[in-house]
């Protein structure tokens, strides 16, 4: 396959998908998210046995491109869903994949670039990672990261993650049990192919039976959160909060909520 913003390559079993658009911090874009699920399913029907997730340059992933945010403000409800059920094909794609997966984070792992670090089965990370789940920051919901967020570190820590926005250390993050180990920046490729190693040296069939029965048992939560994420994540992008917080953003100031914020879009 033929990608513009990842980078797919093999060697020894292990698959590895580079996020590439170094420029933008790995920012993700349709095209970037259709391309990931696109390799991600290729992955799935292939026989590799481990998946790696990394980013070029400085950052994992900076989460959405909010420039491309700017462009969907007009697009309506349904453009808005289509979006969102987008993104949500993405992290049940990774959540869902057959061989084990490993995120390597060597830098910034934000919104919807934390949620790809930590839906992975394994998440390494240099000390210089930095997590953070901040679309309250910019008036949106996070609400597809928080259905896996709270399978992951239980609802009073997911409520001081996505009320507060707050940027968190790879200390922190392997504290609540986000990260599953923090390595030196020059180890983290040997760190990866370590725990890639010990993970072919299991059987290939139990480790596809475990990850799906692991998966069903969650199932019926992810189906029911999944359903309300998804109009939560539609209709946030009809606020005049949403519009306020990308606008801000882009003209980089901070964002004026509430009638601040709608007497600034009547003027516009």
């Amino acid at each position: 396959m033929d990608f513009k913003t990842i980078v797919v390559a093999e060697s020894a079993s292990i698959r590895t998908i580079t996020l590439n658009r170094p420029e933008r911090r790995n920012a993700m874009t349709p095209e970037m998210q259709m391309e990931l699920i696109a390799a991600l399913e290729d992955a799935a029907a292939s026989n590799c046995r481990v998946l790696v997730l990394a980013g070029a340059g400085e950052a994992f992933c900076s989460g959405l491109d909010l420039s491309e945010l700017q462009a969907m403000q007009d697009e309506g409800v349904a453009g808005h869903r289509a979006d969102a059920e987008r993104i949500a094909r993405l992290f049940l794609a990774l959540y869902e994949l057959p061989m084990p997966t490993i995120a390597a984070v060597h830098g910034a792992a934000i919104a919807g670039g934390a949620g790809l670090a930590t839906i992975c089965d394994f998440t390494l990370a240099t000390p210089a990672a930095k997590f953070g789940f901040t679309e309250v920051r910019i008036g949106f919901v996070p609400a597809l990261l928080s259905a896996f967020l709270a399978l992951q570190v239980g609802d009073k820590r997911s409520r001081d993650l996505l009320l507060t926005g707050r940027l968190f250390d790879a200390v922190e993050a392997y504290r609540m049990g986000l990260v599953n180990e923090i390595v030196a920046p020059e180890e983290l490729t040997k760190h990866v192919r370590t725990l890639a190693d010990l993970l072919i040296a299991n059987s290939p069939e139990s480790l596809k039976a475990t990850k799906r029965l692991m998966a069903a048992q969650n199932k019926a939560w992810l189906d029911t959160a999944f359903a309300e994420a998804l109009e939560a994540n539609a209709q946030s992008r009809e606020t005049a909060d949403f519009r306020e917080g990308i606008n801000a953003f882009l003209e980089k100031r901070k964002p004026v909520w509430g009638e601040g914020s709608r007497a600034r879009l009547r003027r516009h």
